[in-house]
Order: C-alpha cells, then structure tokens, then sequence
C-alpha cells in the first residue's frame, strides 16, 4: 500500500506539535540564535545609523572645503606660507571666500602666575575675520572678530580651549604674551577644523603687533563651488607659494570624516565576527537539542513507523522542526536587533537605519542554521526500524 502523502500544512503542524511538548527547552535553545541574530542586526543597525549621521552632517558643512598648509623645503626644514597667501588665493575665480590662521608663539593662560609651560593643550592662533564664515562655524556666546576688535588684546576662544580654561561667559580676562586679553567670544564647535576648537584666537594686526607674531599663515582656508573644488585644489600650491609650489600641502576636510567612517567599518566587521561566532553557538544549541529529542521520542518514532510512516516523512518531520526552532530564535533576535537599534539611534540622536538586506540576511542564516542542525538529528531518527525503536524503555 502506498503511504500517504504529508502537505506542507500537515509537516508545519507535526513540526510544531514536537515543540510544543517541550516549550523550556525550545525557548533555551532558540535563544542562541535569537542572541547571535540580535548581535548582528544590532550591530549592522547601529553602523548604518552612525554611517547616515555622517553623511548628513557632511551634507550640512559641504565638502568644498579645502585647507593648505605648509610642507617641507628640499632639506627638511618646515616651509612657511607667502604672508600674502591668502589674497592670492581670494583671487581664484571659483573661490568664494579665504581665510587663515597664524600660529603665535605664546599660551594662554588665566592668570601670569601660571607657568608659561602649562598649556593645556591650547593654541594661540592670529585669525583673520572672515575664518569664521569660511568654516561656516558659530559663535556661542559674545561676538567674532571685526575690523576693529582684530586689532585691540581681545580673544575669541575655541569650545574645548573655552572649557579648558574654566571660561562660560564673555568680559573676563586672560594672560596672553604678559599682558592681559578680554575674551570677547566663545565659539561653538567646528567639526570641519577641530584644532579651531582648541585655539584662542586673536586678530592678526593685534597679534603681530601685541605678540610677536610673523605674519605668515600656518593654516590656509577656503571654499570654492562644488563643482570647481577639483581645479581649485589643482592650482593652489602654485597659487600660494609659485616659486616653491611643492612645499605645500593642501587637504579636504571631509575626506577625513569619510576615512573614519571606513574606519568604523572596519570595526564593524569585527563585532560582525563575535556576532556570526555567538549564531553558530546558537546553532550547535540546537543540533543539540535536536538530537536529544531523538533520543527521548524513539517510541513515538517507532509507532509512527509501524504505522505507516516512511523513513522520509520521519525524516521531514525532525527536520522541520529544527527548521521551526531556528526560525523562532531568528524572528525574535530580529526584532531584538532593531529595537537595540533604535534606541541606541535615539540616545544619540542619530537617523535609525536598520538596512533591509540585514533583515533578510538574518531570514536566510536561521534557515541555513536550521537545516544544517537538523540533518543529522533527522537522518538519525529515520534511520532507528520500528522493531527497536518500540522495544527503547
């Protein structure tokens, strides 16, 4: 007699009547996979969130920024810009607007009892008055540089030059050079030049004239249209210093950002790893399982065989169900992984991103998981005859 055929409603249900019978050990299980499939989500998740976050703020503060800074002369001594440097520059049709900064030889300090030694990491910088529309950076508190404070002892501080100082209002006084500057401003952050935020800056005549300053530039900046950033970048070296045009260096801001974005990239891969190590954990959990419930149902097995059941439909039957356990474990680790998300997104106020393909990813690993684990617990059960597998106390 030909044995009756199982459809694939009468094989979900036999699959799901063998879970249900041990719900303890199925949730013990499926929490493997559910961890190494939430790790994964999560991380790819979080990655993409930061990524977009990126990208956006790139967006806002434009990428045709572009900064030159002195090289090295033939013989290894550090070059100086043109003082003229950054009329030069202005003078290139793309260019919209230039700028620069001055290193001084000199700290800032809050009173002249400190020595001159401790620094605190901050640098005092000469800025000429269009720095802070070129970086399209912004003023915290207080006022920016005009054409007359850039020559009295006043000083606009950086955001961590501000805090490190101990300094949140505008009107007090620091020592600078032996003598006294008024701050008249602290800036806001300025993620495209970061060493702004670590400078007190001063306007070049009152540097040069209160503090010794040289008047070359150590810091060039400026900004072009979009489409004119590659052929402006081409003709600066030349345009700044056209006798020594090698010995500057110019550079893209934001290619710094996107280098740190590939750098998180890369530790990406590497949390993707322990999440893929914690799935065939997982994995290796349910072929465990699996296999115990072999052991422990060789009589039902048997009577299935005796009535009828072929080796095949045994075989389908165990296999299913290992099918079923990791599919549970990946759906919750799934939604595990994007709520990690999520929330980690909001907590810092990043775009949440949790990419399709990371989803569907994590679909096909709990089938592969699934169908792996279970084919030997199902080869096992239908290979037991139903002869022994009744006689099994």
């Amino acid at each position: 007699m030909k044995p009756a055929r199982l459809s694939p409603s009468d094989v979900l249900r036999v699959g799901a009547a063998g879970l249900r019978s041990r719900p303890t050990r199925v949730i013990l299980s499926a929490l493997g996979i559910a961890i190494g499939i939430a790790t994964m989500i999560a991380v790819i998740g979080i990655s993409s969130s930061s990524r977009e976050d990126l990208l956006r703020r790139l967006d806002r503060l434009g990428t045709n920024l572009l900064t030159v800074a002195p090289g090295q002369t033939i013989f290894g001594q550090e070059a100086r810009l043109p003082e003229e440097a950054v009329a030069m520059v202005k003078r290139i049709g793309p260019v919209s607007t230039a700028a620069a900064t001055g290193l001084v030889g000199t700290s800032v300090r809050r009173t002249g009892y400190i020595s001159e030694a401790v620094t605190g990491g901050i640098a005092v910088q000469a800025a000429t008055t269009e720095l802070l529309r070129t970086l399209e950076g912004g003023v915290r508190s207080g006022t920016w540089l005009n054409a007359a404070t850039e020559r009295q002892p006043v000083v606009v501080l950086g955001a961590v030059a501000a805090e490190r100082l101990g300094i949140t209002r505008t009107g007090v006084q620091v020592w600078m050079g032996d003598r006294w500057f008024t701050v008249i401003g602290v800036l806001g952050p300025v993620p495209l030049a970061p060493e702004i935020d670590r400078s007190a800056l001063v306007g070049f005549p009152a540097a040069e004239e209160l503090l010794g300053f040289d008047g070359h530039p150590t810091t060039l900046y400026e900004r072009s249209a979009e489409e004119a950033v590659t052929d402006v970048r081409s003709v600066l070296p030349r345009t700044v210093n056209p006798e020594n045009p090698s010995e500057v260096n110019v550079s893209r801001p934001s290619d710094a950002l996107a280098a740190r974005a590939a750098a998180d990239g890369a530790f990406t891969n590497l949390l993707l790893g322990l999440g893929a190590v914690a799935l065939l954990v997982g994995g290796v959990g349910v072929a465990n399982t699996m296999v115990i419930s072999v052991l422990e149902r060789r009589r039902e097995i048997g009577l299935r065989r005796s009535l009828g059941a072929t080796r095949g439909q045994v075989r389908v039957q165990f296999l299913s169900e290992s099918l079923l356990l990791s599919t549970l474990g990946g759906i919750v680790g799934a939604a595990l992984g994007a709520l990690a998300t999520v929330g980690y997104a909001l907590y810092r106020d990043w775009p949440a991103v949790v990419p399709p393909w990371a989803i569907g990813g994590a679909v096909g690993a709990t089938l592969v998981i699934g169908t792996v684990a279970g084919i030997y617990p199902a080869m096992r059960a239908a290979r037991l005859s139903p002869t022994v597998a009744l006689s099994t106390t």
